[in-house]
Order: C-alpha cells, then sequence, then structure tokens
C-alpha cells in the first residue's frame, strides 16, 4: 500500500489548504472526500454559463492581510460588495441597518433624528435582557426588530426570539451613514470562475480521492498515513458515543428562469415569518450578471434556502453554540486530544461558525504548527 506523510479527510477550504502548505513542505499528501466533487460547503457549479453556490451563497471578506494575501495567490477575485435587501412583505429595506433603512422606516433624514428615534425605543427594555427580543430591542428598538430581525431569526433557529438566549445576538450593526456594505472588511470579493475552480489549484498536483467515505473505512485508510487531518463532524468520528451535537441545516430550491433578472440582487432576505424561505439568492449578481468571457447573461439561477432542524443524513451548516452543546462538544474536544495520531480541525472539526477567512487562518496556523 502506498504510504503518506497525511491524510486529510475533507476537500473544503480548511482541508485544501492545510493539504497545500503540506505539499508545498515536501510531504506526501492524500486528500479525500465523501461528495463526488471536491470544494465541500464552497462548491460552485457553472449553470447557464453562471457559477452556481451549491451550497449556499459564499462571499469572502477579511480584514486579515496575510489570509488575502495568501488565498489570493490562487485566482483572482472579483469586487463584489455584499449589500443584501430585505424584503419585509414587499416593503424593501437596506441592509445592515443604516440610514437608508431609517429613513424607510421613521422618515427620518439626519443622523441625529436617526439616533433619537432608536434611542427613544431602546427605553423599552429597563433591565438585563433575558432573551434575543430584549436583546434586540435593547439594540436597535422595536420597529427594526419586528420588521427586520424577529421574522428572519425564528426562521433561522426554528424557534420564537422570546425563547432564544439573549447572547446569540450580542450586537446589531447600526449605521448612522449611508453605507451599504454588509461586511466591515478591507478586502471583499467572490473568487473569478467560482470557488470550485480556487479550490482546484489550491489542490493543483495533490492526489485526491473522491466518493470516500472515511468514517466507513477508517482503520484502512489511517492505514495509509502516519498523520490525518480530520475535517468532518467532530461527534460523528467518535460515533456519537457521548451523543449528538445540533446544527441547523440548511434546504435549497435552485432553479433557472429564461429571464435576465428576478431580483435586481444577489441576496434579498425574506424578513416575515409567513415566507417559509429565509431567503433568495440570484447568483449571477455575484459575478455582475457576466459569463467568464465578460458576456452578458440571458438567463438566471436563483435559491430560496430555507432553515430547518438537522436530523441524521442531513447535511449540517450551522451548529447551535449553546450551553448544552457547548458542553457536549468540550467532552468531544477531551476525547480528541487524546487521539495522538489525528487533528481536528475546520467548521465541523471545531464545532465552530468560522468565516471563510478564520477557516483559511485556522488551516494555516495548524500547518505551521505541524510541518516544523
Amino acid at each position: 500500500m502506498m504510504s503518506y506523510d497525511y491524510l486529510v479527510v475533507g476537500s473544503g477550504l480548511f482541508g485544501a489548504v492545510f493539504a497545500r502548505q503540506a505539499a508545498d513542505a515536501g510531504k506526501r499528501v492524500l486528500v479525500i472526500d465523501k461528495r463526488p466533487n471536491i470544494g465541500g460547503n464552497v462548491y460552485t457549479e457553472t449553470v447557464e454559463g453562471i457559477h452556481v453556490h451549491r451550497y449556499g451563497a459564499h462571499i469572502f471578506h477579511t480584514n486579515d492581510k496575510r489570509v488575502w494575501r495568501y488565498i489570493t495567490q490562487f485566482t483572482e477575485f472579483n469586487r463584489f460588495t455584499n449589500s443584501p435587501v430585505a424584503n419585509y412583505k414587499g416593503e424593501l429595506y437596506s441592509m445592515p441597518f443604516n440610514m437608508y433603512t431609517f429613513n424607510k422606516m421613521w422618515g427620518v433624514v439626519t443622523p441625529q433624528e436617526a439616533a433619537a428615534k432608536i434611542e427613544e425605543q431602546r427605553r423599552e427594555i429597563t433591565g438585563e435582557p433575558q432573551n434575543l427580543e430584549e436583546q434586540a430591542i435593547s439594540l436597535v428598538g422595536r420597529d427594526i426588530y419586528e420588521k427586520l430581525v424577529k421574522g428572519y431569526t425564528e426562521k433561522q433557529w426554528g424557534r420564537d426570539c422570546t425563547a432564544l438566549p439573549a447572547f446569540i445576538i450580542k450586537r446589531l450593526p447600526v449605521r448612522l451613514t449611508f453605507d451599504n456594505n454588509y461586511f466591515n472588511a478591507l478586502y471583499q470579493g467572490i473568487p473569478m470562475g467560482g470557488y470550485t475552480k480556487l479550490v482546484e489549484n489550491l489542490l493543483a498536483g495533490i492526489e485526491v480521492w473522491l466518493n470516500v467515505d472515511y468514517l466507513a473505512d477508517k482503520a484502512a485508510l489511517d492505514a495509509l498515513a502516519d498523520r490525518v487531518i480530520y475535517t468532518g463532524p467532530i461527534d460523528a468520528y467518535f460515533d456519537y458515543r457521548l451523543g449528538y451535537l445540533e446544527y441547523r441545516s440548511v434546504r435549497f430550491e435552485t432553479e433557472v428562469l429564461n429571464q435576465p433578472n428576478f431580483q435586481g440582487n444577489a441576496a434579498v432576505n425574506y424578513t416575515d415569518r409567513e415566507t417559509p424561505w429565509t431567503r433568495i439568492i440570484e447568483h449571477k449578481w455575484f459575478e455582475f450578471g457576466k459569463d467568464d468571457e465578460g458576456n452578458d447573461l440571458p438567463k438566471t439561477v436563483i435559491s430560496r434556502e430555507y432553515s430547518s432542524e438537522w436530523k441524521p443524513g442531513d447535511e449540517p451548516y450551522y451548529p447551535v453554540n449553546d450551553a448544552r452543546n457547548s458542553a457536549l462538544y468540550a467532552q468531544y474536544r477531551a476525547l480528541a486530544e487524546q487521539e495522538e495520531k489525528v487533528c481536528f480541525g475546520g467548521r465541523l472539526g471545531a464545532y465552530q461558525y468560522y468565516d471563510m477567512d478564520q477557516v483559511i487562518g485556522a488551516a494555516l496556523e495548524l500547518a505551521e504548527r505541524e510541518l516544523v
């Protein structure tokens, strides 16, 4: 049997970045993935000339210059700026909360008027917020909470805001400027040609096996390498012996439309509770409605997103980092630290909701520790 220095389980950003660093350090690396494609949840597939984000919209943003310099070695990024729109029962609002939002909500014109209105409504909560609803009102007031926070949050979590802990919304961005840039990040964009192309470039020259279920053949696969980098769910690795960690999952309904423009924006959030989906993504606007050659695209592809409780067999997306799950994860983490051959990483291995730049940074840090 062939022998490798590293077996990397998972070809998402964490696994691909670590594999690249290990290969560049002269290590023999094998990457395996359960799916039939590389890229993990950043996988994009081309439909009608449009790079469709198969597992939900991914918009790269970071203030970490080191991460930005690293990842832009492998592909060019466009200048896409995330400026989502909130649709509340047909009323459209700018996100994040800014002067356009406040003008539409209350008719205020100056930052002073907006600040006074928010302060007036915040006073409704006098003591320490006891749940997410009270926390949100204490930050942005009743009107914004009711129209732009409540329904969307309850769909995301599948629970009433009064039943959700306050810490989930530690802060809500309030901008007293006309700034529609959702991310307060120095660097932002979308890989030109899609995320799959980016991951292909990261894995160039590295052996990759697809349709391989690591946990189904763990002993034989472990025998192939000296070290294992595992990026799957940490509780699944231990066969759920301590119980299941909880996640929120997402279901997508994607369709091709024979028209050039559906909603005029990459992301529209539906913030009322009655609309069953949380948002609609129109993928072509991530690359300004153009194909790879710069031509206008006559069709469009949209994806409606539905949030749901995770159950075994579903794709886990967002960890539920409440007190119970954090305590359970700590127990799994203790078990992981006893595994001499295996390093756990990535969103699922660390049971953390990481942004992409955090995933890349964590993979680079692991590589620095490992490849000495």
